[in-house]
């Protein structure tokens, strides 16, 4: 699942001249360490829940805590104007760490030497990806809605596969998440520049998108890696 909604709809074609750039470049700053402390939460959890046995419960309860994370994604994501920004980060934070919760089985499925390369391909991936979106003049939004249809697609062809039981479908929808949201790195990265272009003069706004934009990085960040886990990842005898 990717979170691409904004509560502040900006243009691509910011106007340049007359923005804070220095503020854009610490703001990203602060977006990247909240994604990075995102990520390090759910490794915590999920490292937590695998060791001490938690994994179990939450195998009997693991739709309970999908529904709870997409209505946690959710309240973030609108009411992230009206809270206040220690609450928003405690938002975040949770979530995380309920991902990692609900990812716990992973540690169990495959081998630690197999998850930690996973984990750096997919860093390595992210980073440059994340560079060509900063760096790019190329407008990707239309690219980004591209993308966002085909996770749709994806996502309907996952449930299918869930009954259908398709070896080959399984590795077509992996490969194919794999594109999808090494573009949409890219993608959000650019977004979220340009949203902090359009906020630079606003110190409140931007550091909610900073906030909301780190949730988004996440995201893609914890897809992309998954997808990755479903091509590489080898599996405990």
């Amino acid at each position: 699942m990717n979170s691409n909604s904004y509560p502040y709809g900006q243009s691509a074609e910011a106007d340049y001249a007359v923005l804070d750039t220095a503020v854009v470049q610490r703001s990203l700053q602060r977006t990247f360490l909240w994604m990075t402390l995102g990520l390090a939460i759910t490794a915590f959890a999920g490292l937590l829940a695998a060791d001490t046995g938690f994994v179990n419960t939450i195998a009997l309860t693991f739709w309970g805590f999908v529904i709870l994370e997409l209505v946690l994604v959710y309240f973030l994501s609108a009411r992230i104007e009206t809270m206040s920004m220690p609450v928003a980060t405690a938002c975040f934070a949770v979530y995380a760490a309920l991902n990692g919760l609900t990812l716990s089985p992973i540690f169990l499925v495959y081998e630690l030497g197999s998850l930690t390369t996973t984990f750096l391909i997919t860093a390595g991936t992210f980073a440059a990806m994340a560079v060509v979106g900063y760096a790019t003049k190329r407008d990707l939004t239309k690219l980004g809605s591209l993308l966002t249809m085909a996770l749709i697609g994806i996502i309907i062809a996952s449930v299918v596969n869930i009954f259908v039981g398709s070896s080959w479908l399984g590795y077509v929808t992996s490969y194919a998440g794999v594109v999808i949201f090494v573009g949409l790195t890219a993608y959000d990265t650019q977004k979220i520049k340009h949203m902090l272009l359009a906020s630079s003069q606003d110190e409140e706004r931007t550091k909610r998108v900073a906030l909301l934009g780190a949730l988004s990085l996440y995201l893609d960040f914890i897809n992309l890696f998954l997808f990755l886990l479903r091509i590489f990842g080898g599996r405990r005898d």
